[in-house]
């Protein structure tokens, strides 16, 4: 499977995730903004030549508007924002290393949950979105855990919170992404991405913890969703993460609108996560 992946290039909880999709056998390429573009939702602009160093000095003021780690070509920023770093990860690396598109697009763990409405201006999903308008499957990724800090923490403070987060993220994500691609194409219906959102890691620790819960994006007691654990109502995922244990939630977005799908395009991708598993909240 080839994947192209979307993040701040520097933080722990990119190497948490790509070498997590290494373990798992994936051939991955890392096309990611040069600075932490949080919030900027789907905004697009021409990237520039850098006018002070990439986040954590991982690039030099005077860097090319795109660009590579001298020691492994496969990570690459974009001097821009999420959906220009998907779209040239799309565009132009996928091509050249893949010798075509990529089979799936993850954007994120973003550090800190998106859920309800706060996907409007998410740089993680808006990114997503933009694999999905690109004719290319994707899932955003988020977790409730970790702090905007560099990679070598990792190694430095390998029992601190974002150490942590970024090995449990990235180990379900991979975990998330093998069960969803198993089937083969068409892995996810046309228009749409999938937002999925982690609980803190204080009381689950570890990737086996988690309980996988299928949601919608904003509450609708009026809602008619795919069945699912007897009710044709989803739980909304602010809920979901919010219910003690660990519980992520799993849901399907409109990539253009950004809201919640019909029950039969939730039925489509429903179908395919089964052998996650999932579960469904205590009553």
């Amino acid at each position: 499977m080839h994947c192209s992946v979307n993040l701040p290039r520097s933080l722990s909880s990119f190497i948490g995730l790509y070498a997590a999709l290494k373990k798992a056998g994936y051939n991955v390429v890392l096309s990611c903004p040069a600075e932490n573009e949080s919030g900027t939702g789907s905004s697009s602009a021409t990237p520039k030549p850098l006018t002070e160093p990439c986040e954590y000095d991982t690039c030099p003021t005077g860097s090319p508007a795109e660009g590579y780690n001298a020691s492994n070509t496969r990570l690459n920023y974009v001097n821009s924002y999420p959906v220009d770093a998907v779209r040239y990860g799309i565009k132009t690396l996928a091509p050249q290393f893949f010798g075509g598109s990529p089979d799936f697009v993850v954007s994120g763990p973003n550090i800190g949950n998106n859920l309800g409405t706060v996907v409007d201006i998410s740089g993680t999903v808006g990114a997503a979105c933009e694999a999905a308008k690109e004719g290319i499957p994707s899932t955003a990724f988020s977790g409730d855990s970790g702090s905007q800090v560099s990679y070598t923490t990792l190694a430095s403070s390998p029992d601190s919170s974002s150490s942590v987060a970024a090995h449990v993220y990235g180990a379900l994500s991979a975990h998330f992404a093998g069960v969803l691609l198993a089937g083969g194409a068409p892995v996810l219906p046309s228009g749409v991405t999938l937002n999925v959102n982690y609980p803190a890691v204080d009381s689950c620790g570890a990737a086996a913890d988690y309980s996988w819960v299928f949601s919608r994006l904003v509450q609708d007691a009026s809602a008619v969703d795919v069945e699912t654990c007897g009710s044709t109502v989803l739980p909304y995922e602010a809920a979901v993460v919010g219910t003690s244990g660990c519980y992520a939630s799993v849901t399907v977005i409109n990539a253009t609108s950004k809201t919640d799908v019909d029950a039969a395009t939730q039925s489509a991708v429903l179908g395919r996560l089964g052998k996650l598993p999932l579960s469904c909240l205590p009553s």
